[in-house]
């Protein structure tokens, strides 16, 4: 059969209407993944219901980064899902490159999905004469060719206004919320205490607290700002002797301020302590540090891969592919991403 003819449209000066042709195109979803966490892309685009378009990646002997897309992504709402593990570097670096070669391809719109933004935790100046990297990554990727970004959980609200265009901000609880809704027990459940790992993580805390019925603990610490990594718990407030303790964080670098946390929970009498976050970064010796006799078990979500040395027993890793197969699927067909968090996103 022969191509259909585009519908002619004359000129129409009373009506200020300009001559042309009017194409019948549709709109086309195009998933295409960077080379940090392959499974999952497939899981996102098997969710979806689609297949991954094929994408030339090359690292040459220098060091080097290439990608070329395989097939024609003229016209299309393309979504590139790149995760930030090790090497960041070298993974914020692939994905530009995939922006310059999909803008050139002549997407239509392009959507980087990042379940964790890479340094999302410099994202203001704690003392003079340092930088806002955050900041510079919502630059380069807007530069390079980004027209929207899709992240899971963000270190800092803030971080949404960096990026000159849309920015889905998407939220792990719900996946973590029906884990705990299926796997606690019935004396979990009757002793349980939410609990913030320090102030910064009040109000997320805060929602737990009001979705699990539960009251609400807050651990105050204090960090050196010239060392990095080193933290000292001071003081518990709220109740938490004899509690079923669940400790609810963003991510977990190297695991020391949940580990502290973790065991002035239980010097202070928690019967148990149930450690949950979204991005399982783990930098050694995080692996180590959360097999703590203070730590009962560990729940997480696969935004970042976790290779099997980083794995051990009582760790539990929850898959994040449906939450964000279904937010690519609303920003596609014009939908509400809000409505998935009941108005919070």
């Amino acid at each position: 059969m022969g191509r259909k003819k585009n519908t002619t449209v004359e000129l129409d000066r009373e009506n200020d209407i300009a001559p042309g042709l009017v194409a019948k195109t549709k709109k086309r979803l195009v998933v295409a993944g960077g080379r940090s966490h392959p499974e999952l892309v497939a899981a996102v685009a098997a969710a979806l219901g689609t297949e991954i378009a094929p994408v030339e990646h090359r690292t040459f002997a220098s060091g080097e980064l290439y990608a070329r897309f395989e097939v024609s992504i003229r016209g299309c709402d393309l979504f590139i899902i790149q995760s930030f593990g090790d090497p960041i570097n070298e993974w914020l670096m692939e994905t530009l490159i995939m922006l310059d070669a999909a803008k050139r391809a002549s997407a239509k719109r392009i959507t980087v999905v990042a379940p964790y933004y890479p340094y999302a935790r410099q994202d203001k100046k704690g003392r003079g004469r340092e930088p806002i990297s955050a900041r510079l990554v919502a630059d380069m990727l807007k530069v390079a060719g980004a027209d929207r970004v899709m992240s899971v959980d963000l270190h800092a609200a803030q971080i949404q206004g960096f990026f000159d265009g849309p920015v889905d901000h998407l939220f792990a609880k719900p996946v973590l919320l029906q884990h705990f809704e299926e796997s606690l027990t019935a004396e979990d459940r009757a002793t349980l205490t939410i609990v913030s790992p320090d102030m910064g993580r009040v109000r997320v805390a805060d929602t737990w607290s009001d979705s699990l019925d539960a009251p609400l603990a807050i651990i105050h610490k204090r960090r050196d700002p010239k060392v990095a990594n080193q933290v000292s718990v001071h003081e518990i407030v709220g109740t938490v002797d004899g509690r079923t303790c669940l400790l609810v964080d963003d991510m977990i670098d190297t695991g020391g301020t949940i580990v502290k946390a973790a065991q002035a929970l239980k010097a202070n009498g928690a019967r148990k302590v149930i450690v949950a976050a979204t991005h399982a970064i783990f930098s050694d010796p995080a692996s180590e540090r959360l097999q703590d006799s203070a730590i009962d078990e560990v729940v997480v979500t696969d935004t970042i891969p976790l290779s099997a040395a980083r794995r051990f027993p009582g760790l539990r890793i929850l898959p994040i592919a449906p939450l964000l197969a279904t937010a690519i699927r609303q920003v596609f067909e014009d939908g509400s991403v809000t409505s998935m968090f009941d108005g919070a996103a």
